[in-house]
């Protein structure tokens, strides 16, 4: 992929998600319990999955779920989130809208954001959940890895509309990726050379989703981006201490690594590195206060785990519900590889454990 992405023939990602997509074992999206349709919300195209009626109930809850893929990867539609989907609109009786949110290269951020964001306040409009015979009351937000930033990104405005009506009553993320101001927590540390996903891979997926360059990635390695001379990241160095914000289980023996002096270039040219839309791990205490009932989900063998960790501290300290569900021996994407000859049983213990708190809250 990358050869072909050298050659100028094409970006390497649009190759590499070329390549899932036909190796994608996926050949019809009929099920015999559960009505897949697509559709488009607000522009945004979106897989929805809706369990039969039973009875003489009237209302059903719903979850909205933002894919992950490094903002770059995946879609709605390949097998394995197909799969996910419509287990969960299974066990849950639930309505679940799956989001298809584009991609990089074609668009960057603000972009993807912007398709959640659009396609979920659709979704939330009393017509549009009586279409659907869902109760307004009943609603989460979830994704994974980078589906899990949009999915915080996204709560974090729809908590702050005063426009909206309905909002919703949970949100449930799983080993999100929610910033990038510091890439030596003892996570990234600990992990940089895990399989799945390396420091270097996450790195270059934050650049790839910034439109940025990739001469820039040693320097955001060694966090030049955030050094104490950088005066744009002084305001946020508080709200991503992990010296605070972790268990001593996680911190270990790691040390924090903060340079003295930096290269604040980086944030001239990538803004972005510090707006929470991007890095929902930045926002104020004021924006976390506002957050529903939250779900988070983490793995030991992940350089994301203490975005996760230190998100569902901020999150409890600013008085907000949080259960972490932590798992010790699982590694990042692991919820999704739950069919054959990807099924793991990581990917079958997490899923559970996610649906079951979702089947107890929402």
């Amino acid at each position: 992929c990358h050869l072909i992405h050298y050659l100028r023939l094409s970006h390497h990602l649009i190759v590499l998600n070329y390549l899932i997509c036909t190796f994608d074992k996926l050949k019809s999206v009929s099920s015999e319990d559960i009505k897949i349709t697509d559709a488009v919300f607000d522009g945004v195209e979106v897989r929805v999955f809706e369990p039969p009626a039973k009875g003489d109930e009237r209302l059903k809850r719903s979850v909205v779920y933002i894919h992950g893929g490094g903002w770059a990867l995946a879609s709605a539609r390949t097998s394995l989130y197909n799969n996910l989907c419509r287990i969960m609109a299974e066990s849950l009786n639930a309505v679940v809208v799956s989001v298809e949110y584009r991609l990089v290269p074609e668009v960057c951020f603000p972009e993807q954001y912007h398709d959640a964001l659009r396609a979920t306040k659709h979704f939330l409009q009393p017509d549009v959940l009586a279409e659907y015979s869902v109760d307004p009351s009943r609603i989460a937000i979830s994704g994974d890895s980078a589906g899990g930033n949009l999915a915080a990104a996204v709560c974090q405005q729809l908590s702050k509309d005063e426009d909206l009506t309905i909002r919703p009553k949970l949100q449930a993320l799983i080993y999100p990726v929610l910033q990038a101001f510091d890439f030596n927590t003892p996570s990234y540390q600990q992990n940089m050379n895990m399989p799945v996903l390396p420091r270097y891979v996450m790195i270059n997926y934050w650049i790839d989703y910034f439109n940025g360059n990739y001469d820039l990635a040693h320097a955001l390695l060694i966090n030049n981006h955030t050094a104490l001379d950088v005066s744009q990241a002084l305001s946020f160095r508080g709200r991503l201490n992990w010296t605070s914000l972790l268990p001593s289980s996680f911190k270990k023996d790691y040390k924090p690594v903060v340079q003295t002096t930096g290269t604040a270039e980086i944030i001239q040219k990538i803004p972005a590195l510090l707006d929470v839309r991007a890095v929902p791990l930045l926002a104020d205490n004021e924006t976390l206060q506002l957050q529903p009932k939250t779900y988070m989900l983490t793995c030991e063998n992940d350089v994301l785990r203490d975005d996760g960790v230190m998100y569902a501290k901020r999150l409890e300290n600013a008085g907000v519900d949080v259960t972490l569900d932590h798992f010790q021996d699982c590694f990042h994407g692991c919820m999704i590889f739950t069919v054959w000859p990807t099924d793991f049983s990581a990917g079958v213990q997490t899923r559970n454990s996610y649906i079951k708190w979702l089947d107890e809250n929402l």
